[in-house]
């Protein structure tokens, strides 16, 4: 398996919980089945066999402080990275992989770019992009996801770990 630290990115606090930009926090708990999470600093996290998934503790536009310290605490590099986040230039239920890149106006990105002085890690774009969106991020990303639009999230998340060999330890 190529990427040892996995980052779902999203905002602390119950009045975020459920929201398109919580959309890496919604991949990790779907990929870890809600697995008992460790508080360490600025982040939680769970190990999975060789793979420890990481939320981080702070707000999305501080996200490369959590970030660079797992990077730390782990030992691991930057091209041992996967983050995975929300993107709203994609629509609902695509993604992409992207890997040395800039942020693409994603302040969650910029921050770990900015905190680790470097883009040379890995990105999963889940797309949050829906019909009527009218290409203000900020007015979609914190309104609360639908159950027919998580469905549809899910999928993609499961379909990109299929891909990437990332096996949820629930299948396990």
């Amino acid at each position: 398996m190529r990427y040892k630290l996995i980052v779902g990115l999203g905002n602390p606090g119950k009045e975020y919980v459920n929201t398109y930009h919580n959309a890496g926090f919604i991949a990790l708990n779907f990929l870890t089945g809600d697995g008992r999470y460790k508080k360490h600093g600025l982040f939680e996290y769970v190990k999975s066999g060789v793979v420890v998934f990481v939320k981080p503790l702070t707000y999305m536009n501080e996200s490369g402080a959590a970030v660079s310290q797992a990077l730390r605490f782990f030992k691991k590099e930057a091209g041992d990275l996967l983050i995975i986040h929300d993107d709203t230039d994609i629509p609902l239920g695509e993604r992409r992989l992207s890997c040395n890149r800039g942020s693409a106006g994603h302040n969650g990105v910029k921050s770990i770019i900015e905190s680790l002085g470097t883009k040379e890690f890995c990105r999963l774009r889940i797309g949050i992009r829906l019909p009527e969106h009218n290409g203000k991020a900020g007015e979609v990303v914190l309104r609360k996801i639908r159950r027919s639009e998580r469905v549809v999230i899910e999928k993609a998340i499961k379909n990109s770990a299929d891909e990437l060999g990332i096996i949820p330890s629930s299948a396990s």
